[in-house]
């Protein structure tokens, strides 16, 4: 489980008082605890910035009514595709078979994507592709990667404004690695990102890191 923001003694007692009084004022809530209104404002801002407590000007402090837990999956399903993705390993239509294995064992990567002489997408080659590829006595040097790699229109994709959450959901249903994070345009689809089960997880672990500063 991801760690939530761990409170202060203070902070609890700042939220507690709010969900006892609220609507309440930063000047009552100093006064309750007989500290200064300059003492208590970062625990304020930072009780609002993670979301316990809504501030309106003029009337002051409200509780949200909303669990650590709660907060932390209100995060989670605002994160987009652009804050995590990374540079894709792209390759062209006319590499062998032979050289895309080479490619993806020095970029250490689990998935190359494949595209024309324009530089737009036109095939997905995974692990498992070429491993498939490689079973046999085929000379994989003779093979170009067209024959092997997932074509156009079953590539799954995603745009990088789209959910970080959705597209974890996507990675689960069609069990593969990595998506391409394209932009469409005139011309056609190109690959300007990627998106993988390790990007998914050093994001997780970036949340968890903030959460518990």
């Amino acid at each position: 489980m991801v760690s939530t923001i761990e409170l202060s003694k203070r902070q609890e007692q700042i939220v507690q008082i709010v969900k006892d009084n609220g609507p309440i004022t930063g000047e009552a809530i100093a006064d309750r605890l007989s500290l200064t209104r300059a003492t208590l404002r970062p625990d304020l801002a930072i009780l609002t910035m993670a979301g316990y407590l809504e501030a309106r000007p003029r009337v002051g402090y409200f509780y949200t009514g909303k669990t650590g837990q709660q907060l932390l999956a209100d995060k989670i399903k605002k994160i987009k595709v652009m804050d995590h993705q990374s540079i894709p390993v792209v390759v062209n239509e006319s590499l062998s078979v032979y050289d895309a294995i080479v490619t993806m064992f020095l970029e250490d990567v689990g998935t190359l994507f494949v595209v024309d002489k324009s530089s737009l997408l036109v095939g997905v080659l995974s692990r498992k592709d070429l491993l498939r590829a490689s079973l046999g006595n085929q000379d994989l040097k003779s093979i170009p990667v067209t024959i092997i790699m997932t074509r156009m229109p079953n590539i799954t994709m995603c745009e990088k404004d789209d959910l970080l959450l959705e597209v974890a959901h996507k990675l689960i249903d069609k069990q593969i690695d990595a998506l391409p994070v394209v932009k469409h345009s005139e011309r056609g689809i190109e690959v300007i990102g990627r998106i993988t089960k390790t990007n998914m997880t050093k994001a997780l672990v970036a949340l968890a890191g903030d959460e518990i500063l």
